[in-house]
């Protein structure tokens, strides 16, 4: 079931919402060469404890991390490890906080010193396409018209739009009805109504669309080792437009 949000819940997800966003901030300012995805994960769980809001990922469904920390060829839920991080690396974080019993979700892609110009332009097509879906976001529409702008502007660009990972519902839970895959045709799937609060979050592989898990039951990583980028936001759909949530 889909659950709607008033106009009131909807002011009260911004505070998760801009804990986020703060900690995206924050991290852009200390990320570099040298660093361990295992530090970040610890500045994750100091900056959270700090803005008194929880790390919602640590024990859900068994997964041990504030973070998924996805480093080149990782599309998403990679561990933290204490392997520095290298110049020309790229790498996302995806990280979920819980305040006032609401849910803020956001993920960011991030360059490594000096990166190739495939990887740059990996970056910027996957964060266009995020911004071209949120404005596609508007009550009436459905999300296939979301998502085919999503799925043509990569696929235009040379880049490929993973299936097999899905946007979903935000609310009190980080995963709510409904479930959705970043492609589609104008016209089908679900409408968009006032009060839905949903993620779009494009994951851009710069080869082939398939992945594959790692041994530990999580790491998803391209299955031809290509490199993959990921930009997310939490949006509540408005008779106004679309609200980004994870911005400050």
């Amino acid at each position: 079931m889909v659950i709607l949000k008033s106009k009131a819940e909807i002011e009260e997800m911004r505070r998760a919402g801009r804990i986020v966003a703060a900690f995206h901030q924050a991290l852009a300012d200390m990320i570099r060469p040298g660093i361990t995805t295992l530090e970040i994960e610890s500045f994750a769980v100091r900056f959270l404890k700090e803005n008194g809001a929880k790390a919602y990922t640590i024990g859900y469904n068994g997964y041990p991390f504030a973070t998924c920390t996805s480093v080149n060829d990782v599309i998403a839920h990679g561990f933290p490890n204490q392997t520095p991080l290298k110049e020309g690396d790229i790498v996302t974080i995806d990280i979920v906080a819980e305040a006032d019993g609401w849910i803020g979700d956001s993920a960011w892609s991030y360059a490594i010193g000096e990166v190739s110009e495939e990887a740059r332009k990996l970056m910027r097509v996957t964060k266009e396409c995020l911004d071209l879906g949120i404005e596609k976001a508007l009550v009436g529409n459905r999300i296939g018209d979301v998502m085919h702008t999503v799925q043509t502007h990569a696929e235009q660009n040379g880049f490929s739009v993973v299936r097999d990972l899905l946007g979903h519902g935000v609310g009190r839970e980080m995963h709510e009805e409904p479930n959705y895959p970043h492609i589609g045709k104008p016209g089908k799937g679900f409408r968009l109504k006032e009060g839905m609060v949903l993620t779009i979050e494009p994951m851009l592989n710069a080869g082939i669309a398939t992945m594959k898990i790692d041994a530990d039951g999580w790491t998803a990583r391209t299955a031809d080792g290509s490199l993959s980028a990921q930009y997310e936001h939490t949006i509540a759909i408005t008779a106004d437009g679309p609200i980004i949530l994870t911005e400050q």
